[in-house]
């Protein structure tokens, strides 16, 4: 018997519940295979071809015993990127495998790495597929990025004494109640887990009430701090706009009903500063149409990234309806609202806007990243605003007085200089399994 099952023995009800679950699963798989087949139609070629992917069958690894790191989607590629960086710099003889679940996730993997990894979608969690995708990987470690626990999946690589390592690991208070609701599944899966790293003491504790012994969990801290400090400094410009007099409000990674909000917002502040750009980044591209629509809807002139070389002075709204951009729309702004966060999805990155100095805007909703939003409210970066009332008065002050709104965004970058280190304390812990 291998060290790590030694070490562990589920119960034969909780291995029963398993089985049931993937039975459950495998009764859905047909109606999710037509809805790739559904969405292949509206999608290029490589996504009808990737769709097998799903089912575990992939490209095999260039070399095997390399590291396999799953990331769901953008905000989870960007957190993990600084890590593969490093170990890609230490240890350059490494295979590393990249997986994620979204077209977008999958988009900035290629954006990031090129074909400097090797990278395919996930499959779903059914036992065969994963034991199918691993013998064809052959990883000696699989790193899961934040919060995605697939059974299958950990049950597979606990059956090949492959280490699962959580990295920058999220356990909301929510997350850990439902999880605390089906101990039958989720307990075994827990301790087929080799180690967590932490990115907050709220996740820590969460993990420790579902029975993770401290023996494997690291309090690193949130990987995203490291992650914002090295973004690319040399983005500096984006469409002319570094050159520009105007002021620049951008809301990043905005979903339904956020853009709205901007927008009223805009008209209400345009009023008193007639300088002012709204530029828009839409976190999913399948919504950029219709965001296009809406702004048409209102009247307002509109410029789309895609298709433009410049903003002219009379636009209102810059739509930018391509993926990858985000971080030189940062660069160019004045201020920032970081979507997510008015919409119900826990907010989205506010260290990258600190990273460029910006005062930051959010909604109330910011439970993804509770310690990183706390930090930057403390020290007066990040302010709270539930509507485009608040969200107004708020911009209009700003646009007054640009020694407040510098004065912000100054404190949120050292927010980020001073809680930097988890790279390090999350280093330590993969050489512990660097065999």
């Amino acid at each position: 018997m291998s060290k790590q099952r030694a070490t562990y023995s589920p119960k034969w009800y909780q291995d029963a519940f398993r089985w049931f679950y993937s039975f459950i699963l495998a009764l859905l798989i047909p109606f999710a295979f037509f809805t790739l087949v559904k969405r292949g139609m509206t999608r290029q070629k490589d996504y009808n071809r990737r769709r097998f992917e799903r089912f575990g069958y992939v490209a095999h690894a260039p070399k095997a015993n390399g590291y396999l790191f799953h990331c769901v989607s953008v905000g989870e590629v960007v957190a993990a990127s600084v890590l593969i960086k490093r170990i890609m710099q230490e240890q350059p003889e490494r295979q590393i495998t990249v997986t994620t679940t979204t077209p977008t996730g999958s988009a900035r993997v290629r954006a990031i790495f090129g074909d400097k990894v090797h990278h395919f979608y996930l499959p779903y969690d059914l036992h065969m597929a994963m034991a199918g995708m691993l013998r064809r990987i052959k990883p000696s470690v699989v790193f899961i990025t934040e919060v995605e626990l697939w059974p299958n999946l950990i049950h597979a690589c606990w059956k090949r004494d492959i280490p699962v390592l959580v990295v920058n690991a999220r356990m909301t208070d929510r997350s850990a109640r439902r999880y605390a609701k089906f101990p039958i599944l989720f307990e075994p899966m827990l301790n087929k887990l080799a180690h967590v790293c932490a990115q907050g003491d709220r996740d820590y504790a969460n993990y420790r009430f579902l029975g993770m012994p401290e023996s494997k969990l690291t309090l690193t801290n949130n990987i995203k701090f490291d992650q914002a400090s090295a973004l690319d400094a040399s983005v500096s410009g984006f469409l002319g706009l570094e050159h520009s007099s105007r002021k620049v409000l951008v809301g990043g990674s905005t979903h339904d009903p956020e853009e709205t909000v901007l927008l009223q917002t805009y008209q209400a502040v345009k009023k008193h500063c007639p300088q002012l750009l709204l530029v828009l980044v839409p976190r999913h591209p399948e919504r950029f149409e219709t965001v296009a629509r809406l702004i048409h809807k209102s009247g307002l002139a509109m410029t789309q990234s895609a298709s433009a070389n410049s903003v002219s002075d009379d636009c209102d709204v810059l739509l930018v309806n391509e993926m990858g951009k985000l971080n030189a729309v940062y660069a160019v702004a004045d201020f920032a609202f970081v979507g997510g966060s008015i919409a119900d999805r826990g907010g989205h990155n506010a260290l990258e806007p600190a990273a460029r100095k910006l005062p930051v805007m959010m909604g109330p909703n910011t439970y993804n990243n509770p310690v990183i939003c706390a930090k930057l409210a403390e020290s007066g970066a990040l302010f709270i605003v539930e509507d485009a009332a608040a969200m107004t008065e708020l911009t209009l002050s700003w646009c007054k007085n640009a020694d407040a709104a510098a004065l912000a965004g100054l404190a949120g970058y050292t927010v980020l200089e001073q809680n930097s280190g988890a790279l390090d304390k999350t280093m330590k812990v993969v050489e512990l399994y660097n065999n």
